[in-house]
């Protein structure tokens, strides 16, 4: 149980994470798929290696775009991307940095089928036993009406009548079967190296202070784009449960109701007309709404808090000036 716990606080931790598990139950997804697909090869020679390679490419080519749907990446590329620069430039090195993260990871799923399918062999069987030389094996089935390449062409096809009483079929399946895992396991091989000098020699020519540079200000729009989510979710909530109060006080004078129906009324529009000013920010209205949104997409803040921080002690200091006018005046 804690160690269930601590994986899934690791996945929840940041979108980094969550994307990494995605991709692991895409991978995993991509195998089921696999082995509860049943396969049916033609055993036709014209129609054997057509099948066999929309087996192989089209599973995999639709892992990948589900992939990238399913990464939160791609939106955060986008947006950055596709916006208008306003205060805040792009940053083409962020741009890239998801794109790389994002297509590393929707590049996951695929990989897998297409290994699964080299290492079981099924596919390659089916593609590629016309192509066999039958003379390397003994005991090849006779029959007037088909030629050899036919013959072979229905090797994975071993329920036919014409395998019934011969082991030719095995033979050449296991042939056959052995460039596909050769195959399969020197492309994994190949993978594994190329990702193992990647990882290695990557520090020997990259500036490790403009990739850290690249791998915070991605995670900053991550976080900013969720915040902002959960911000516009927080005022939305807030605008609705204002617009029911004002409707309810509203009601309140045209409807007939009792001095209990009274007071609890104006006790549940006091409570929020309190705070109302400090949960909204000031956006009372659509209009308002809809011109922050807009600005919020057109032109974004620039990445200065500072700023921010001295326009706020500006305001701090000209109320504290007005409140002391205002008292000594009264004195």
């Amino acid at each position: 149980m804690e160690r269930l716990k601590f994986v899934l606080h690791y996945f929840q931790s940041n979108s980094e994470s969550i994307s990494n598990g995605i991709c692991m139950v895409l991978a995993l997804v991509s195998v089921k798929l696999y082995t509860s697909f049943d396969f049916n090869c033609p055993c036709l020679p014209q129609y054997n290696k057509l099948y066999s390679l929309g087996v192989m490419v089209f599973p995999p080519i639709i892992l990948f775009f589900l992939g990238l749907l399913v990464n939160r990446h791609t939106g955060v590329m986008m947006d950055e991307w596709m916006r208008p620069p306003g205060k805040r430039s792009k940053n083409l090195a962020v741009v890239k940095y998801l794109f790389s993260a994002m297509v590393q990871r929707a590049l996951l799923a695929p990989m897998v089928w297409i290994l699964v399918t080299l290492l079981d062999g099924k596919i390659f069987i089916c593609a590629f036993s016309a192509s066999v030389d039958p003379d390397i094996f003994s005991g090849m089935p006779n029959s007037p009406g088909l030629d050899v390449i036919q013959i072979m062409a229905k090797v994975p096809c071993k329920e036919d009548v014409l395998f019934r009483n011969s082991s030719f079929h095995k033979a050449v399946s296991r042939y056959v079967r052995c460039y596909s895992q050769a195959v399969g396991w020197s492309m994994l091989l190949f993978l594994m190296l190329l990702g193992a000098l990647g990882r290695v020699l990557k520090p020997c020519f990259e500036d490790h202070a403009a990739f850290l540079q690249t791998r915070y200000w991605s995670n900053y729009l991550d976080v900013e784009q969720k915040l902002f989510d959960e911000t516009c979710v927080h005022h939305a909530r807030d605008f609705a449960r204002t617009c029911i109060a004002h409707f309810f006080e509203n009601m309140r004078e045209d409807v007939q109701l009792g001095p209990s129906h009274h007071k609890l009324l104006k006790d549940f529009t006091e409570d929020w007309e309190e705070e109302e000013e400090k949960r909204l920010h000031g956006i009372r209205k659509q209009e308002q709404v809809d011109r922050l949104l807009k600005k919020w997409y057109f032109s974004k803040p620039e990445l200065d808090v500072s700023r921010a921080a001295r326009m706020c002690a500006t305001c701090k200091e000209g109320r504290k000036k007005k409140s002391t006018i205002v008292t000594s005046s009264c004195g």
